[in-house]
C-alpha cells in the first residue's frame, strides 16, 4: 500500500507492507542518487534489521555507514546529536549524502534532526519499526530532541523524502512496546475516524488508515500554524508532562499518552458535551491493550503540572487544550484552565 503525503513543496510517499526493508535501496534510488549515506539505528534494532538494510542499500549502489545509538529516550539529546554528526563527518558524508532512520520514534526523531542540521540539511528516509512510529511519528516532519525542561523542545520541521513501513518488523516487538503504539491509533480514532476502534486487528490496513489520517492533517497545516495540526496533540499535553515528571524511561511514550487521553476524554465530557458512553469506549480500547488508566501515587500531580507548563502546547503562557465535541470532532479549546488541568491530573490518581 502506498499513501501520499501531499505537501505543497515536498510531497512524499509512505509505503506500508511486509518485507519492505529488502527493497529500501531500490525504492530510494528513484528519489536520491546513490551516495555515501548514514544508517542511524539503536542497539535494539541494529541486530535485527541493520544488515538487511545495509545489503539492500549496497545492492542499489549506496555506500552506507552504520551508526548505532543506545536504545531509549535518553538518546534524544543534543550530546547524542553532536556525537552522530562528528561520526558522519569522520565517515566522509557531505551535503550530497542522506540519512536512513531505522527504528522507532526515538530513532526517527533523532535521525531526522541530525539530517535537518547536518550541512544545513540533507535528505532522510524513515524506516519505522514500531507501531508508534509507523502510524504517527515517521510521518509529518517533526524532528527533535528533549531538553531538561521538556520533551521535543529542541527540533526542526524536516520532512522525510520517503517512509518505508515494513510491517514484518512489528513481529519482533516485545508485547509492551507493541501495545503502546495503540495509544496513537486510538487517538486518531478519537479525533478523526471512530470506526478505527472496530478495525484494530488487521495491522497493515490499520497502519495505512492511520497514515492517511496523519497525512491529511499534516498536508492542511504542515507547520502547525492554523490550529489543524494541533488536533494531533489530543492527550499529549498531560501525557508529555507525565513522561517528564516520571523520568524518561518509566513509561513508554504510548503509556503516558494513554493517561493523557483518559484525562482529555474526561475534560471533553465536562467542558464540551462529549458523551460519557463514547469516552468509556475510548478508555475500554486503551484497556484492551493493557495501557494504563491511572497515574501511580508516587508521581506528584504538581510535578506533572509543572512539567507540562513548559510544553510547546502552551502559547504565551495560555493553554491550548484539545477536546472532543463528539467522536471524530476535535477542536482547540481555550476554556480549559490550569486549575482544570491540575484537578484532572489528580483525578488520574483517584
Amino acid at each position: 500500500m502506498i499513501i501520499n503525503v501531499p505537501l505543497a513543496y515536498g510531497p512524499y510517499d509512505v509505503h506500508v507492507g511486509p518485507g519492505l526493508i529488502a527493497s529500501a535501496g531500490s525504492l530510494t534510488a528513484g528519489l536520491i542518487p546513490p551516495c555515501r549515506c548514514a544508517v542511524l539505528t539503536d542497539t535494539n534494532v541494529a541486530p535485527l534489521y541493520a544488515e538487511k538494510l545495509l545489503g539492500s542499500l549496497r545492492s542499489a549502489g549506496y555506500s552506507p555507514t552504520l551508526l548505532t545509538s543506545p536504545a531509549g529516550e535518553n538518546s534524544k539529546s543534543l550530546s547524542e546529536v553532536s556525537a552522530l554528526c562528528e561520526r558522519m563527518i569522520h565517515a566522509g558524508l557531505d551535503r550530497s549524502s542522506c540519512v536512513f532512520a531505522l527504528g522507532g520514534g526515538v530513532v526517527g526523531d533523532l535521525a531526522g534532526f541530525v539530517a535537518a542540521i547536518y550541512y544545513r540539511g540533507i535528505p532522510f528516509i524513515q524506516l519505522p519499526t514500531t507501531i508508534v512510529a509507523q502510524v504517527d511519528s515517521s510521518v509529518g516532519g517533526k524532528t527533535g530532541v528533549n531538553a531538561d525542561g521538556g520533551k521535543n523542545l529542541i527540533g526542526a520541521f524536516h520532512q522525510p523524502r520517503l517512509v518505508i513501513a515494513d510491517t514484518d518488523t512489528l513481529a519482533s516487538l516485545p508485547k509492551r512496546d507493541y501495545n503502546e503504539g495503540f495509544a496513537e491509533v486510538i487517538k486518531h480514532a478519537a479525533i478523526r475516524d471512530f470506526s478505527l476502534l472496530d478495525a484494530l486487528d488487521d495491522i497493515p490496513a490499520l497502519i495505512a488508515r492511520n497514515v492517511a489520517i496523519k497525512a491529511a492533517i499534516v498536508a492542511t497545516d504542515e507547520f502547525e500554524t492554523l490550529g489543524v495540526r494541533a488536533l494531533l496533540n489530543f492527550g499529549h499535553t498531560i501525557g508529555h508532562g507525565i513522561e517528564n515528571a516520571a523520568g524518561y524511561g518509566r513509561f513508554r511514550h504510548g503509556e503516558a499518552i494513554a493517561l493523557g487521553l483518559v484525562a482529555a476524554c474526561r475534560l471533553s465530557v465536562e467542558k464540551s458535551g462529549f458523551a460519557q458512553s463514547d469516552s468509556n469506549r475510548i478508555l475500554a480500547s486503551l484497556a484492551r491493550f493493557n495501557l494504563p488508566l491511572s497515574l501511580p501515587a508516587d508521581i506528584p500531580a504538581e510535578a506533572v503540572f509543572q512539567a507540562l507548563q513548559k510544553d510547546k502546547k502552551f502559547l504565551g503562557g495560555s493553554v491550548r487544550f484539545i477536546l472532543l465535541r463528539q467522536p471524530g470532532d476535535a477542536f482547540v479549546s481555550h476554556d480549559v484552565t490550569p486549575e482544570d488541568i491540575l484537578r484532572h491530573i489528580r483525578l488520574l490518581q483517584a
